[in-house]
């Protein structure tokens, strides 16, 4: 039995992604995908999806069918094994005969054929294993998530990893968030984001190539309301690629300056604004290093981050992530607050965000911001500004949004304002 295209690309997929030699968004773009037809690709990417979603179940029945650890493509291809047994609509025998023919296809996995065979079959006929929230996530960023949010909450975080989310989107009018709603099938959410379940080709969905609406997760849009941008303000958005935010200042009237490392990631901003006729001057430079003398009325810095708090979309990050890399990106993100802070006017505004929930990258990172610069002070979230889940307020007036605050989930976000004085 030849091995199947779909499943061989999920395999190339799901190696690139755990190994770090490709983020898994890059990967899923990558030629093990591109080169199937619509259907397969969509099961490649599902299963690949699945896998990661349920990885630490997965490893956790694996374990104690396996004598000694086998090599790494070995265990690759019992993870997509097992996702077929136990997390798509894929026949026992299907799952297990696909999974021996990926064995059977590559000399370095050929060996073993029929461990693959035999561990499939036994974990077929032993059923699915029950799985606490604790179990989807690597057991040292649990045990952080844990002491820095409490059993409970970690494990509201935790519960998350599983779940497909939902699509959510920003309006580019919020006068049109009503019409938009119905004509997508979209709920409201607080704040003025919709909602939408469902699949397909998002260029099709209604409103898009008009402009009206741009994909933004509900909690990714949260600091840019936290600016109150008003009309004819300078707004500066520091690391602003992809540009959701971007996008959200310009169509409140600001005049907004959007600056990133990545001309590439830069393009797509450009795209956004084209096609929804908004302005922004777009400026591809290092935020720490660029060199313009300008102050702004407002500075928004989503700073590069470990994105732990973006594991609905990317699971992937949670299983590469190491220790040593959070006080690494710490470094990068309080040279980068220090830049931006240089860049407000006396009275102006600085929102910082990342889309992590580790508090080194934090609430640690914003407290040491203010010892450091006495000219600015925490400007306090009011209790549901910006559509805020009530539960994310800290008592310093930040925001740590959790993924788990929100029915049906959203990213996972800190969140801090601060005023320069006068």
């Amino acid at each position: 039995m030849p091995a199947d295209p779909a499943r061989k690309a999920a395999l190339d997929v799901l190696t690139a992604a755990l190994t770090r030699k490709a983020g898994l968004e890059t990967a899923l773009e990558g030629r093990p995908l591109n080169g199937l037809e619509p259907q397969d690709r969509g099961f490649a990417r599902a299963l690949v999806m699945a896998t990661l979603r349920n990885l630490g179940p997965i490893d956790r029945m694996l374990d104690p069918c396996l004598q000694r650890e086998p090599p790494e493509a070995v265990r690759m291809i019992l993870r997509l094994g097992a996702a077929q047994l136990f997390h798509l609509d894929t026949p026992a025998y299907a799952a297990v005969d696909s999974s021996v023919a990926l064995a059977q296809d590559a000399p370095a996995t050929r060996a073993f054929k029929a461990l693959v065979n035999a561990v499939l079959r036994r974990l077929g006929r032993e059923g699915p294993k029950a799985a606490a929230p604790a179990d989807f996530a690597p057991a040292w960023l649990f045990a952080r998530w844990r002491a820095a949010f409490g059993e409970a909450n970690a494990a509201g975080v935790a519960a998350q990893i599983a779940f497909e989310p939902a699509t959510d989107l920003t309006p580019r009018d919020p006068a049109d968030a009503v019409a938009l709603a119905e004509a997508l099938e979209a709920t409201p959410l607080p704040g003025g984001s919709l909602r939408r379940i469902g699949h397909g080709r998002i260029e099709e969905w209604p409103g898009f190539e008009q402009g009206r609406w741009w994909v933004q997760d509900f909690a990714a849009a949260i600091p840019a309301r936290l600016i109150a941008a008003r009309p004819g303000e300078t707004v500066l958005d520091l690391c602003a690629a992809p540009g959701g935010k971007a996008l959200q200042l310009a169509a409140a009237g600001a005049a907004v300056t959007a600056v990133d490392r990545s001309g590439q990631r830069l393009g797509r901003l450009a795209d956004g604004l084209a096609r929804t006729g908004l302005a922004a001057e777009v400026v591809a430079a290092d935020a720490e290093t660029w060199d313009d003398a300008r102050q702004f009325d407002a500075v928004l810095l989503d700073a590069p981050c470990t994105a732990t708090g973006t594991f609905r979309r990317n699971p992937d990050v949670l299983w590469t992530l190491r220790p040593p890399d959070i006080a690494k990106v710490a470094d990068v993100q309080s040279r980068l607050l220090d830049a931006a802070a240089r860049r407000v006017k006396p009275g102006g505004r600085l929102v910082y965000c990342v889309c992590s929930l580790e508090p080194e990258e934090g609430e640690a990172q914003t407290r040491a911001f203010l010892k450091r610069h006495p000219e600015f002070k925490t400007l306090a979230a009011e209790p549901g500004e910006a559509g805020a889940p009530d539960a994310s307020l800290t008592p310093e007036g930040w925001l740590r949004l959790l993924p788990h605050q929100l029915d049906g989930g959203m990213d996972g976000f800190l969140v801090a304002r601060f005023t320069r004085a006068a």
